[in-house]
């Protein structure tokens, strides 16, 4: 088979090229500067160019707090360029692969994780216009696996977790939220879900909305409490905060862990608890240096 691989240089992206080093497919990786995802015709034409019969589209505006005030481009990439992929992949009768969020359920209410099945209400423009693009896929009537994930990190790129590496080597106290509670997710881990489905061609029949994240549950505060212990920054006090001490245009979910059940039932998929995924991460991280 011949996949197609767009936002190839952020975290997933990358964490694709590394699972799939080995694999007898054919994996084309592009970002912005190969591929520009918002003109149909050049993504048309990048599909045709080289039969590709999956499109792995980790390509997004992921900037949560600027889509309130850049929705234009915020709905340019996560709702029109999906269109673009999404009838490419009609047109050739390829399947297209979505990673979408945990924001499309917005700040609504909920106390035992999330079903694939839960009412969507988006409280921010980054939520919107990933729902849109949801929405986008369902009605083109391509082929399609949409991934929702939440919290993702890696050792690429602008994360959490290298933010908290930074800061808890560097300053003698911290303040971090403990009233929002969800679920980190190894981008690693998500690449090679991705990957083992396609490679097993388990997909066929299975397509739909499965939700993706680690196992587990814990705040921001007790993700950055074992950053710092993984890592050996004992030096700096991390202290527990409401979230009202850092104000936000987006209402961020209080609760957003979500259910996995669907995925693991459907392709037997084995996910790690969040804490050896992130020690996996470190580890990944040291080997680099």
């Amino acid at each position: 088979m011949n996949i197609l691989i767009t936002g190839a240089n952020g975290q997933l992206g990358n964490e694709m090229r590394i699972v799939s080093a080995g694999s007898a497919d054919k994996y084309v990786f592009t970002d912005v500067a190969e591929l520009d995802i918002t003109s149909k015709e050049a993504v048309m034409d990048a599909v045709r160019g080289m039969n590709a019969d999956i499109i792995v589209n980790c390509a997004a505006y992921t900037n949560v707090d600027a889509a309130e005030t850049d929705f234009d481009r915020a709905e340019l990439l996560n709702v029109g360029a999906v269109r673009n992929l999404a009838d490419a992949m009609k047109a050739v009768g390829g399947l297209l692969v979505h990673v979408s969020t945990d924001y499309v359920f917005g700040d609504s209410f909920h106390n035992t994780p999330i079903g694939e099945d839960a009412e969507c209400a988006p409280s921010g423009a980054y939520g919107l216009t990933k729902l849109h693009g949801e929405q986008q896929i369902a009605a083109s009537g391509c082929r399609s696996l949409i991934f929702r994930t939440a919290w993702l990190y890696s050792e690429f790129g602008r994360n959490f977790v290298k933010t908290m590496l930074s800061l808890t080597a560097s300053k003698p106290s911290l303040n971090v939220v403990f009233d929002q509670a969800g679920t980190p997710t190894y981008a690693l881990g998500l690449a090679r879900t991705i990957f083992g489905i396609i490679e097993s061609r388990s997909f066929e029949g299975r397509e739909g909305i499965y939700h993706y994240s680690d196992e587990g549950v814990c705040s921001w505060y007790d993700f950055a409490v074992e950053i710092a212990r993984l890592a050996g920054h004992t030096g700096c006090d991390i202290r527990p905060c409401h979230s009202s001490e850092f104000p936000s245009p987006v209402r961020r979910p209080s609760y957003s862990v979500l259910d996995k059940t669907k995925i693991k039932n459907t392709f037997g998929t084995n996910i790690k608890h969040w804490t050896a995924s992130l020690a996996e991460c470190i580890d990944n991280m040291n080997l680099s240096k």
